[in-house]
């Protein structure tokens, strides 16, 4: 699906707080994603001997808990411009299907 972005006049139809929330859940699904690029460049790096944490299931979880970090950070800071475009694509999908029933209107 192509949308463009939205500019100062489009964003002026939603409200703060659905924008707000809207970016809330766009930094949090890149980070996601970035935290699975992250995981996966560790993978490829060696483990055990030369990186002085012994290698195991403990340096497996660091660099688990470094990778979600890491990849936080990155999202927090601006990412990689995914969150973006998911913030146009989720305000522009929900404006698409008007207000759905079964959840109370904002």
């Amino acid at each position: 699906m192509a949308t463009t972005p939205l500019g100062p006049a489009a964003l002026s139809a939603y409200s703060p707080a659905a924008i707000t929330r809207a970016r809330q859940q766009a930094e949090e699904l890149e980070g996601v994603f970035l935290q699975t690029l992250v995981k996966e460049m560790f993978a490829t790096t060696q483990q055990s001997g030369e990186t002085g944490f012994g290698g195991g299931f403990a340096e497996e979880t660091w660099r688990g808990l470094q990778a979600e970090e890491m990849a936080g950070a990155m999202a927090r800071a601006g990412g990689i411009g995914l969150a973006d475009q998911i913030v146009a694509d989720l305000l522009f999908v929900q404006q698409a299907a008007g207000p759905c029933p079964a959840r109370p209107s904002a």
